[in-house]
């Protein structure tokens, strides 16, 4: 069966409309995947998540291997069921705790001994545990273990980082061992297009259900990050679906589904909401600022949030000041609504044959990153 299905090209661009098929449903794409790290997206219920738009979530193989563990999750019936959430989830490998934690973490052929952030116990984790683990969990797609370089990493470092990362990811390929189950390849090499290249192309030759783009968002800047998603994404097969992973500014967003990516996930919106930091299309909002003190504006005019339909910024900004857990999660509810509706925009703009020009409009005014007001 065909997974992907790509219903309109755009003419001036590598912008892609598709819908990606799943065992718990389909998904519109480009589309954004909020970050359920240990199997929630913090504040937010399965069913507040749905009802802001979003049609996947991303859950963490890692932390859910450390608490409550794989085997706590088959006994409350699989992921799914433990979470809460009926529709399609992906859970990435691990492999990018490979790089957060790094001071935690030694590394040899074989995989990856942790020591865990929790209690320093040691763990160890590889391609086939990895693997096997998310067979286990049950998530819809699932990604090879890899190695996520930092920036900047030599050209020697970043080569053994490559060759590791396509090793890996061929015994992730031998021992995936559920076929309900989308296997996506990971993609390394930094901003070294050369070695980009390199790694598509071995993991082209693995055929794997989809392919994904790491190590991007870790200080490269938004210039780089755009030419090496381009470049990448015009490597990988056309009929398979692309995720840019942990990549998540709104600019980095448009000019990633300009260059090819079907994909994405970040931690941004929950994080920033839950720090008063809001999204809007014109800049960001610091909700704890004076200036909001007596507002009775909301976040964003026009937004169909329950926060923006219920109340202002001044309530909102009083909840943060008194350390009220209503505050957090309004603001959590927002961005992730304000997420929702920038990917609806982006393939309401692809369907009508206009996302480049829509694009190209956005980021040569990108006000997204600007703070909107003063303290």
């Amino acid at each position: 069966m065909n997974h992907f299905e790509i219903v309109n090209k755009d003419k001036n661009c590598a912008a892609r409309r598709a819908v990606l098929t799943t065992a718990h449903g389909k998904v519109q794409t480009p589309t954004f995947m909020p970050v359920g790290t240990a199997g929630a997206v913090k504040g937010i219920t399965p069913q507040q998540l749905e009802k802001i738009g979003a049609e996947i979530m991303l859950a963490n193989t890692y932390h859910l291997m450390l608490r409550p563990t794989v085997e706590v999750v088959e006994k409350l019936g699989g992921l799914h069921k433990f979470t809460g959430w009926k529709k399609p989830m992906l859970t990435d490998s691990g492999g990018y705790q490979v790089f957060s934690l790094n001071s935690l973490v030694k590394i040899d052929e074989d995989g990856v001994e942790f020591a865990s952030h929790v209690d320093g116990k040691k763990m160890y984790l590889n391609a086939e545990l990895a693997t096997q683990i998310q067979n286990r969990l049950g998530a819809d797609i699932i990604m090879c273990f890899d190695q996520c370089a930092p920036f900047p990493c030599n050209d020697c470092e970043m080569e053994k980082i490559v060759q590791r990362t396509i090793r890996w990811a061929k015994r992730s390929k031998e021992a995936h061992a559920n076929n309900k189950q989308l296997l996506f390849g990971i993609v390394q090499g930094g901003i070294n297009l050369s070695l980009r290249e390199e790694c598509a192309e071995k993991l082209i030759e693995m055929d794997f259900d989809g392919y994904a783009i790491g190590g991007l968002s870790v200080g490269e800047g938004h210039e780089n990050m755009a030419k090496t998603v381009s470049h990448t994404a015009d490597i990988l097969p056309k009929q398979k679906p692309r995720y840019l992973m942990g990549a998540g500014m709104p600019a980095d967003i448009i000019a990633a589904v300009k260059g090819g990516i079907d994909m994405f996930d970040c931690v941004l919106p929950s994080r920033n909401g839950r720090n008063a930091f809001a999204f809007t299309e014109n800049g960001i909002v610091r909700l704890r600022n004076n200036v909001h003190i007596d507002s009775r504006e909301p976040i964003e005019a026009g937004c169909d949030c329950y926060c923006c339909r219920n109340f202002g910024r001044g309530t909102i900004r009083h909840f943060f000041n008194v350390g009220e857990m209503l505050g957090p999660i309004l603001v959590s509810l927002h961005n992730l609504r304000f997420y929702q509706r920038l990917m609806a925009k982006i393939r309401n703009a692809l369907e009508k044959n206009e996302f480049a020009e829509w694009a190209d409009e956005k980021l040569k005014n990108d006000s997204f990153n600007k703070a909107q007001d003063k303290c």
